[in-house]
């Protein structure tokens, strides 16, 4: 099984803001476009603005719907450095740009970001 990243789609409308896209997830993204090899590596998916985001309702719980989101696979093993991973429902995940990205260049072999 594949760690599962979770996006927010680009273009959504915010009330009547919009098109919009995630601040938080373009970092993301740009990782995927500079690495592409991570969306063999990732299981991608993409969710829309609208709450219940229910993928994530089902897996953490209805308190951990921001996005980006990297849920890791059962049993995975992090590799010497990773971030501390939270925990919801007995699932590891990273809640934060910042740490998704971290957690993609070690785990990964990838260069960090300065």
């Amino acid at each position: 099984m594949k760690d599962q990243l979770y996006l927010l789609r680009p273009g959504f409308m915010n009330a009547s803001l919009g098109p919009l896209y995630c601040n938080d997830s373009a970092p993301v993204e740009g990782m995927l476009s500079f690495f592409p090899q991570l969306r063999e590596l990732l299981d991608v998916q993409y969710v829309e603005f609208a709450r219940p985001r229910v993928p994530l309702v089902e897996t953490l719980g209805p308190e951990h719907q921001s996005l980006p989101v990297l849920i890791l696979a059962p049993g995975r093993k992090l590799k010497a450095g990773a971030p501390k991973p939270e925990t919801s429902k007995e699932r590891w995940f990273f809640g934060n740009e910042r740490s998704v990205r971290e957690y993609l260049s070690i785990q990964y072999g990838l260069p960090r970001a300065s």
